[in-house]
């Protein structure tokens, strides 16, 4: 339903692993198997995700997170238990209405939670591996890292 498809070019004299009309196989090759088979694999030969519907969800996920806006929002956000949209609002200097529509978005994909007091709403991210996962982006794609 969902192909995984391999980035990587092919092993000169392996090519690539059998398919109908392909006259190479992958005996003993458990990554070139792994591929075949859906699975994802990493370069220590490690699977990664091999569940349809884990890759489906954690697609979403990155398609939601992957809007600078947004992820700027995650990282206010990852920096305290919970902030209300007005402080939000203020500390990415765009507007309410702005702020509500990225919200609503990670909210849908389960990545962030909100809470309503009186005539507040209070957002949080619902799951901390949410901010491991920014702080593995920040470690490969931050050229300077901030001291906390």
């Amino acid at each position: 339903m969902f192909p995984v498809q391999a980035q990587w070019a092919w092993p000169q004299q392996n090519g690539p692993p059998s398919r109908p009309g392909n006259s190479r196989t992958m005996d003993g090759d458990p990554t070139m198997n792994a591929i075949a088979n859906n699975a994802v694999v990493n370069n220590t030969g490690r699977m990664l995700i091999t569940r349809e519907e884990d890759i489906y969800h954690a697609s979403r996920a990155l398609k939601a997170m992957a809007h600078p806006l947004r992820l700027q929002i995650l990282c206010i956000l990852g920096a305290h238990v919970e902030v209300s949209v007005q402080d939000i609002v203020e500390q990415v200097g765009t507007s309410q209405s702005n702020i509500s529509q990225h919200l609503s978005i990670l909210r849908d994909k389960g990545i962030l939670a909100s809470r309503k007091h009186a005539n507040k709403v209070y957002y949080r991210i619902g799951d901390t591996r949410i901010i491991d996962l920014i702080e593995s982006m920040r470690a490969a794609f931050c050229t300077a890292v901030d001291s906390v």
